[in-house]
C-alpha cells in the first residue's frame, strides 16, 4: 500500500479560494442567467421533496439564495462554492495516493480547467453531481487505505446525497459496486456494516422515492422524453471524443492517472470503476459530460504520477504547469462567455469552430451562451406592453410562456410583482404550480410562432395581436414573440381548464 501524505492545507485552501472567486469576474456583463438556471431557482421558491426534472437539493440551495435577495451573484455562489469544495477533495485524494505538495497543486489545477470551468459556474445539478462522485471515490480510497468500515458509511451517505442532487449518481454507485466485485476488496460486500450502510443510504433517499411514487414516477417520464429527443441523437463515437476534448488541458494528466493506477495493484479498483462508468454511459446513451465526476480522481492520480516522474527536476514541473495553464487560457472563450457576443463570434470564425445545438444545426455561439441572452429584452418588452393595459384588462390577463425559460426569466427579471405572480408555463415543474382554477380572459403568450388557427383553445379568443419579439441576433430566443390574445369565450376557458387538470393529473396518484 502506498503511504499517504499529509494534505498541505494552506496551499489547498488558497487554491480553493481562487477556484471560488475567479469565475465571478469572468463573464461579460451582456450575458444573463442561463435558461435552466431560471427553472432551478424557481424550484427553490416552491420547496418540495422532488421535481419533475431533477432531485431537489440544488433547488434548496436556490431557496437559500432567495433569502439573501436572489441576485445573480447569489445564484452563482453555489457552483463556485462546490467547485472550490471539489478542489479540496481532489487534493485530498492526491494526498491519499501519496502525493506531496506539487501533486496536490497539480490536482487542483487539473479540476480548474476544461469543462470544469463552465460546470462550476452554471447553477445546474452537474456541479453537485461531480462533487458527490468525487467525495464517494475519496471514501472508497480511504476505506482501502484503512479498512475502516466507517468510510463505507460515509460512502453511502455521499451516494445518497448525490441521489438528491442528480439521478446519474446511479452510474457511479453501480461502477463502485462492480469495482469491489472485480477487485481483491470484494469481501467488504458481505460484511454486516456494509449492509447497514446500504440501509442508511436507502433511508436518506426514501423521501424522494416516496415523492416520485406519489407523482407517478416523473423520473421515468423525464428519461423517456430525454431519450426520444436528445439522447437518441448521441453517437457513441461522439461520446468517446467528448472524453478527450472536454478536459483537453488536463488530458495528459488524467491519462497518466489511468496508466499509473493500472500499475498499482492496490489501486486497480479505481480504473475498474472508471471504465465501468464509461461503459454504462456509452451503452446507456449518456451525454459525454455525464462522466465528468469520475475525472477528479484520475487527475489526482496523474498528479501523483507526474510528481514522481519529475522528481527534483523542477524546471519540468514549471513547464508542465505552464502548458496546462496556457492550454486552458487558449480555450477559455469556449468555456465561459468572457467577451461580448460579437467578439466571441469573430473568435470562433477565426479558428473555424461552429457549434451544433440540440436542433442539430450549426450556430455562431455555443448553445449555453445563446441561452444566456435575450431574457432581459423579453421581460422589458413584456413589461412595457403590460403597463399599457387598462386595470380591468390586467385583472383578467395571465402570461403564458411556451417553456420554463420564458416563465422563469420573466419572474426573475421583472420589477412588477403582479406580473411575476401571473406568469405561468405548463412545461416541467411549473405545471405543478399553476392553480387548478385559474381565472383569466386574456393571455399574453410568449412563443416562437402564432398558434394554429384550429388550436382547440386559442381559436376561442376574439382578437390576437403580435406585440413585439426578441431581436438579439445571438440569442437562442431570437424571434420569440409576445402575442396578446383577448376575450376568451366560455367554451375555450372550459377546455383550457380541463386540459390543465388532465396534464396535472398525470403526475398525481
Amino acid at each position: 500500500m502506498i503511504k499517504r501524505e499529509h494534505p498541505g492545507w494552506p496551499l489547498i485552501l488558497c487554491l480553493a479560494f481562487l477556484k471560488f472567486i475567479l469565475p465571478l469576474f469572468q463573464q461579460d456583463p451582456q450575458f444573463e442567467l442561463q435558461r435552466d438556471e431560471f427553472l432551478y431557482y424557481q424550484q427553490g421558491l416552491h420547496p418540495d421533496l422532488g421535481y419533475l426534472e431533477n432531485p431537489p437539493l440544488l433547488s434548496y440551495l436556490g431557496a437559500i439564495s432567495s433569502w439573501f435577495g436572489g441576485s445573480e451573484s447569489w445564484i452563482k455562489f453555489w457552483p463556485c462554492l462546490f467547485g472550490a469544495a471539489t478542489v479540496v477533495v481532489t487534493c485530498l485524494i492526491a494526498a491519499e495516493l501519496g502525493g506531496k505538495l506539487f501533486a496536490q497543486f497539480l490536482a487542483a489545477l487539473g479540476v480548474s480547467t476544461g469543462a470544469f470551468v463552465r460546470v462550476h459556474y452554471l447553477f445546474q445539478p452537474n456541479f453537485l453531481d461531480i462533487f458527490f462522485w468525487t467525495l464517494a471515490l475519496y471514501f472508497v480510497i480511504r476505506f482501502i487505505q484503512t479498512k475502516d468500515h466507517r468510510f463505507i458509511f460515509y460512502l453511502m451517505v455521499s451516494l445518497a446525497l448525490g441521489w438528491w442532487s442528480k439521478y446519474s449518481i446511479f452510474f457511479i454507485g453501480m461502477a463502485i459496486l462492480l469495482g469491489f466485485v472485480l477487485s481483491a476488496h470484494r469481501s467488504v460486500l458481505i460484511k454486516k456494516q456494509s449492509w447497514l450502510a446500504l440501509l442508511l443510504g436507502l433511508v436518506i433517499v426514501l423521501p424522494n422515492l416516496f415523492w416520485q411514487y406519489n407523482h407517478n414516477w416523473p423520473l421515468l417520464t423525464h428519461m423517456k422524453e430525454l431519450k426520444e429527443t436528445q439522447l437518441r441523437l448521441i453517437k457513441k463515437s461522439d461520446f468517446i471524443i467528448d472524453q478527450f476534448m472536454m478536459l483537453m488541458p488536463a488530458l495528459v494528466l488524467w491519462l497518466s492517472g489511468v496508466v499509473w493506477l493500472l500499475r498499482q495493484a492496490a489501486w486497480r479498483i479505481l480504473p475498474i470503476i472508471y471504465f465501468s462508468v464509461i461503459m454504462f454511459l456509452l451503452f446507456g446513451s449518456g451525454k459525454g459530460y455525464y462522466a465528468l465526476g469520475v475525472y477528479p480522481m484520475l487527475i489526482a492520480a496523474g498528479a501523483v504520477c507526474w510528481e514522481r516522474i519529475t522528481g527534483k527536476r523542477i524546471w519540468i514541473r514549471y513547464v508542465f504547469t505552464t502548458i496546462i495553464i496556457f492550454l486552458n487560457w487558449l480555450i477559455m472563450p469556449m468555456l465561459l462567455p468572457i467577451w461580448k457576443p460579437g467578439k466571441l463570434e469573430a473568435f470562433y470564425k477565426k479558428i473555424g469552430i461552429e457549434h451544433k445545438w440540440e436542433d442539430q444545426q450549426n450556430h455562431s455561439l455555443p448553445q449555453d451562451y445563446a441561452d444566456m441572452l435575450g431574457w432581459k429584452e423579453l421581460t422589458q418588452k413584456l413589461e412595457r406592453f403590460y403597463t399599457t393595459l387598462p386595470a380591468a384588462a390586467k385583472e383578467n390577463t395571465i402570461i403564458l410562456g411556451r417553456h420554463y425559460g420564458h416563465a422563469g426569466a420573466i419572474k426573475f427579471y421583472t420589477k412588477d410583482r403582479q406580473l411575476a405572480e401571473k406568469t405561468y408555463t405548463d412545461v416541467g415543474s411549473f405545471l405543478l404550480w399553476i392553480p387548478d382554477s385559474i381565472q383569466f380572459r386574456n393571455i399574453i403568450l410568449i412563443a416562437r410562432r402564432m398558434p394554429d388557427k384550429d388550436d382547440k383553445v386559442f381559436r376561442h379568443f376574439e382578437n390576437r395581436t403580435i406585440i413585439d419579439s426578441v431581436t438579439n441576433p445571438y440569442s437562442r430566443q431570437l424571434g420569440d414573440k409576445i402575442i396578446y390574445f383577448e376575450s376568451l369565450d366560455s367554451s375555450g376557458y372550459r377546455i383550457a381548464i380541463e386540459d390543465l387538470r388532465k396534464m396535472k393529473k398525470q403526475f398525481n396518484q
